[in-house]
């Protein structure tokens, strides 16, 4: 197994060789691109753990399927009257992480699905999917490329706040877009990484009210991955997961440094340029600009809430009244406002014919996109 220390060493050398050949300077987009992706060595394609409840696992942070089973018990009661309501048998997940959602939906729906394949880019991660799933045989099945048609639920936890975004800074009334270049080495045999602003065409989907200098993202290839799960499903529905905000809260004139943040020992520090390789990198989403994606691409909207009102919706309360204390204990930082109730939230689509899913029974948002 490759150290930590060789590790960011040979993908601070690669990323060197990048920006070189792309004369000089990368987007943010580009360099978080390969910071996570880079084969081998990005953070999600290098065999270090990620994934555990607890620092000492040796992980950097947990997602809701790891904090309880409660999490993807509930959200089965979703995706299953989703199948039926489609009228599909299978479930497609995007970054499944450590199986840990895959094995509780399995395990709550049964037959119910017929076939359940996991996309993920990382294969460090893959191999973890497989010893978790292993007693679900040849039910499960993974893929790296989408088949021209799909059929099914489509779901995904913490999948869209890992997508590269680009950064867009107005410094002096001016609009930049902010990329990477290299700057002096750190330390001998390293190269190290510095900002750099060029001006761009590129705007926000909204005007920034105010003169102040102003850091943001905008979201291109979360956006296009939407359309790319529009032309390909031809029946079925789709429920992601993740941190964010409409659009009217994401550009409001006072978040001004952004959203960009990197999760190492389950600590979250802003510094995407330090460790590269050794931390995950994420953005928060702009949920209107998917759900403006997804609609334009042919998919209506099903809902869009709170996490903490769409697992209480799908009987979160009353699984976790029947559950050993533990795991009351962690359903409750999955709804509480100040832990992940609040800031999560729940965005569900659909192809075919539109009906009242239960997730977004009440406390539904979808008028704030």
């Amino acid at each position: 197994m490759a150290t930590p220390h060789s590790l960011t060493t040979d993908l601070q050398a690669y990323m060197a060789q990048v920006i070189d050949a792309a004369g000089g300077w990368i987007g943010f987009d580009d360099f978080m691109n390969e910071a996570l992706y880079a084969p081998g060595l990005g953070y999600y394609a290098n065999d270090l753990r990620k994934l555990g409840l607890m620092p000492g696992s040796g992980s950097d942070f947990v997602t809701a399927p790891e904090m309880t089973p409660l999490f993807g018990h509930a959200f089965a009661a979703q995706v299953g009257q989703a199948l039926e309501a489609t009228q599909t048998r299978a479930i497609w997940e995007f970054g499944a992480g450590s199986g840990a959602l895959a094995m509780q939906l399995l395990e709550t729906l049964g037959e119910q699905v017929q076939r359940y394949t996991i996309v993920d880019l990382s294969g460090a991660l893959r191999a973890r999917q497989q010893q978790t799933l292993r007693r679900f045989g040849d039910r499960v099945r993974w893929v790296s490329e989408l088949p021209a048609s799909m059929q099914g639920v489509i779901v995904g936890n913490e999948v869209l706040d890992a997508m590269p975004v680009k950064l867009l800074a107005r410094v002096a009334g001016a609009w930049h877009e902010r990329g990477v270049a290299v700057g002096a080495a750190p330390a001998a045999g390293q190269a190290g990484f510095v900002w750099q602003d060029r001006v761009t065409e590129l705007r926000p989907p909204v005007e920034i009210e105010g003169a102040h200098d102003y850091l943001t993202e905008i979201h291109p290839q979360a956006e296009a991955f939407m359309r790319t799960l529009a032309d390909h499903l031809t029946q079925g529905a789709v429920f992601l997961i993740d941190y964010g905000f409409p659009e009217r809260e994401y550009y409001h004139p006072q978040r001004h440094m952004g959203t960009v943040m990197c999760h190492r020992a389950h600590q979250s520090d802003p510094d995407p340029l330090a460790d590269v390789g050794l931390k995950d990198i994420t953005a928060h989403v702009n949920f209107t600009g998917i759900a403006l994606a997804a609609q334009e691409a042919g998919l209506d909207v099903l809902g869009y809430c709170t996490q903490a009102r769409f697992l209480m919706n799908c009987g979160l309360l009353t699984l976790a009244g029947q559950a050993e204390i533990q795991h009351r204990a962690h359903a409750q930082k999955l709804i509480m406002e100040h832990e992940m109730g609040e800031l999560f939230k729940v965005i569900g689509l659909v192809k075919g014919a539109v009906w009242d899913a239960m997730g977004f029974a009440e406390g539904d948002r979808t008028h704030t996109l």
